[in-house]
């Protein structure tokens, strides 16, 4: 017998023609039974969409097929064959279905939208709503373009410190790194805090840009961009205002504007 590998759902909703033996695997998001027979919508986070999954009362452990709730993570093997159903290409009748993890009632996310509030208190869970995941893939495409378009014009992309001694020439307020005790610092004759005694044996803090370290890049290496996270303690709960965000800053040797405001120009359009 052949060996089936796990195909994601997304390459499967996509697929140009049916299919005698697939496998699929994810989490359930509902399932409703009838009389013969159980629809399953399946997920697996490849995409938003979900794959509907055909459990017939004929599978050995229908039983427990029946008693699965949403949360619940199974293994599917089947026939993806040409769906019945309106507003869906595909869906696959299950030979197998083997049920990797159960869920129970206590599990919070259902088929209906959750208030960010209500999903930050299931951090470990809230990348499966619809929000989250959504955002994410477009944070992930967008980081792609990024690194794509600097890529193609002869950019290195550089790692900068995130845990630094400068201030990147006052970019923004610092939230400070440290390991001692806070309110029981060790302190010196003259009352001041002893940073000798601290982890590196100076004041420390998260960065707030990597630009200086980029102008370094760029006097041995030509071109060269950061994209990474920085970190502002600015007290404000503005959209215009974070305090973290990824940022990109490209650095350039013999540079001027008329030679590269091309660049700019098609940075903008991008």
């Amino acid at each position: 017998m052949t060996q089936l590998f796990p195909t994601p759902i997304k390459d499967a909703l996509q697929s140009t023609s049916a299919i005698e033996a697939i496998q699929v695997r994810g989490w359930l998001r509902t399932r409703r039974d009838s009389k013969d027979f159980s629809f399953i919508d399946l997920n697996d986070g490849s995409c938003l969409r979900n794959l509907q999954i055909i459990a017939k009362n004929t599978l050995a452990n229908y039983a427990a097929v029946q008693r699965l709730t949403t949360g619940a993570s199974i293994t599917v093997t089947g026939a993806l064959v040409a769906s019945q159903g309106k507003g869906q290409k595909w869906e696959l009748v299950a030979d197998n279905i083997e049920i990797v993890g159960a869920s129970d009632d206590s599990y919070p996310l259902q088929k209906k939208g959750h208030t960010p509030e209500f999903l930050r208190e299931i951090a470990h869970l809230r990348p499966r709503s619809n929000l989250f995941s959504s955002i994410f893939r477009v944070r992930s495409s967008l980081a792609f373009a990024v690194h794509q378009f600097f890529q193609e014009r002869g950019f290195i992309y550089v790692h900068t410190p995130i845990i630094t001694g400068s201030d990147c020439e006052g970019a923004g307020e610092l939230f400070q790194v440290t390991t001692m005790d806070p309110g029981n610092e060790p302190r010196t004759e003259s009352g001041a805090i002893d940073y000798a005694k601290d982890f590196f044996a100076r004041p420390t803090y998260l960065t707030v840009s990597g630009q200086l370290e980029a102008e370094a890049f760029a006097l041995a290496l030509s071109k060269v961009y950061t994209f990474g996270p920085a970190f502002r303690a600015e007290n404000s709960n503005t959209s215009r205002h974070a305090s973290e965000f990824w940022m990109i800053e490209p650095e350039m040797a013999f540079c001027d504007l008329n030679g590269n405001m091309d660049l700019a120009e098609k940075f903008v359009k991008y």
